[in-house]
């Protein structure tokens, strides 16, 4: 177990043309946003910003995780089929586990919004005491996909051997059997 002195979660967004200054990060931010609504704790944000490359992504995972002691890493970007999408794949590689549940349900949830959805591939895992959980790289769809996976994220964090997760029940209301 992990001695979490303070929360810390890790927000990663994972793009070329945002990591070479061609125009400005709105995903991360739209993250630390929704996070902020649905936390009612303190916690520290670590930020990162990469570009579309497999080994890039799979160190600054790596350095959140193993260095940063964050509980919680959540990227956005490069999990769409377009061939420098890697995101999914970089998470694997760097997680003892899989959890795919997250992945069906930010698709389901997504399908109600857009076709293109069934396109998706974020995925979730786990490395040492820390979440994984890849999302879209579209605010909209960012908030959509948080907010339905959230639910499950506090308990998966308790499992983990990571801190307790207080979230504002009036926002998401974190489920943790009786």
């Amino acid at each position: 177990m992990t001695d979490f002195a303070e929360v810390r979660i890790g927000v990663v967004t994972v793009s070329d043309r945002a990591s070479c200054g061609e125009y400005a990060d709105i995903s991360g931010p739209a993250i630390e946003t929704e996070l902020h609504r649905i936390l009612a704790m303190d916690w520290k944000v670590i930020t990162r910003l990469v570009s579309d490359e497999r080994h890039e992504i799979e160190a600054v995972l790596r350095e959140l995780c193993d260095e940063q002691n964050v509980c919680l890493v959540v990227t956005t970007g490069g999990t769409g089929p377009a061939l420098r999408d890697v995101t999914p794949e970089a998470t694997e590689a760097v997680c003892t586990k899989i959890l795919d549940g997250f992945g069906e349900q930010m698709r389901a949830v997504s399908l109600k919004f857009v076709p293109t959805a069934i396109l998706s591939r974020q995925i979730a895992g786990i490395r040492g005491c820390s979440l994984i959980v890849n999302l879209p790289g579209k605010p909209a769809a960012i908030a959509q996909c948080l907010q339905a996976v959230f639910p499950a994220i506090p308990y998966c964090i308790d499992l983990i051997g990571g801190p307790y997760l207080v979230t504002d029940p009036d926002v998401i209301k974190a489920f943790r059997p009786e």
